[in-house]
């Protein structure tokens, strides 16, 4: 048995290995639940430089901006009357967030950084109208209309830099896509460095590969699978994550090389899903943002983001 002046230097010891076992600047792992504020009805997320992450609120536009490390953060854009957020993206060469109107039918860029409105575009008058989702590619920006069967772009400088005479591109679907009654084409994604779009068709669970020039669409042959309730879309190599929201879960399809067809090989499962809609990604973690649909908002409503691993 040892001494206590023994008893003492032996445990001293020991902590010291155990501290220079910790690796230098290893922090607390990244919250699985990140909370967002009571009553905001979220609905789309986007993942912008190193841990910021950004939510927005369907009914007042307002945009929650917070970091994934920390799970803190606060409104950055307040409340606006006539807005919405809907489906958003963040373009890491400028830092702007463009975002989705809904039922405005129209569409919103800001910065990054500073919160400020940089351009607002006008797509459709808010009849039979609901800008769902956007992906920004090297040249322009695609919204999705669930409610008609076209898509828009917005054209955009080498850079990804705004233009001031930029005129909004109303581009007509064509080949397989087929128009039904209720939300139609949901999340949207680019594939080829933006050669090539795919998208969800929410309605009848289908995934189509369309040109971004001429609007022709390919439907992508699921072999009798289907994404029914398909919302966001992430695109992460030859996988394709759909979110199926009312189905509580992210159906993973591993995708043909020239995309005219996929398997779904798996589906994401979380006990914190209540209706996700979007998702996006940071290193081997996808972020969901439940928008409890079946739950009346009232101001008091939970909302939050939940973490999930992705397949391998």
């Amino acid at each position: 048995m040892k001494t206590g002046k023994a008893a003492a230097a032996f445990l001293f010891t020991l902590l010291a290995l155990l501290i220079l076992a910790v690796p230098a600047g290893a922090q607390e792992p990244f919250p699985s639940r990140i909370p967002l504020p009571d009553g905001f009805q979220p609905e789309g997320i986007a993942i912008g430089r190193e841990t910021t992450f950004y939510v927005g609120s369907i009914p007042t536009g307002a945009i929650y901006r917070g970091d994934l490390r920390t799970g803190e953060g606060g409104i950055w854009v307040p409340a606006q009357e006539g807005r919405a957020a809907i489906g958003m993206d963040y373009d890491e060469r400028t830092g702007y967030l463009f975002v989705a109107g809904g039922p405005t039918g129209q569409a919103y860029v800001y910065d990054g950084d500073t919160g400020e409105t940089l351009a607002v575009y006008t797509f459709s008058p808010p009849e039979m109208v609901f800008i769902n989702d956007v992906v920004v590619t090297r040249g322009g920006a695609y919204f999705t209309n669930s409610m008609q069967p076209v898509i828009y772009r917005v054209p955009l400088g080498p850079g990804g830099e705004l233009l001031d005479s930029a005129q909004v591109e109303t581009i007509e679907l064509s080949g397989d896509y087929t128009h039904a009654e209720g939300f139609n084409l949901n999340g949207i994604t680019a594939a080829r460095q933006g050669r090539w779009l795919i998208a969800v068709q929410s309605n009848l669970g289908r995934l189509y590969g369309i040109n971004p020039q001429t609007g022709e669409a390919i439907l992508i042959d699921l072999g009798g699978g289907d994404v029914q309730f398909g919302d966001g879309i992430l695109l992460i190599g030859r996988r394709l994550y759909v979110v199926q929201n009312q189905l509580n879960r992210i159906a993973v399809v591993q995708l043909s090389r020239q995309d005219a067809a996929g398997q779904i090989v798996d589906y994401l499962l979380n006990d914190e899903f209540d209706v996700p809609t979007t998702i996006d990604q940071l290193g081997p973690w996808l972020y969901a943002v439940n928008a409890r649909f079946g739950t009346e908002p009232t101001p008091e409503t939970e909302y939050w983001v939940v973490k999930v691993p992705r397949f391998p």
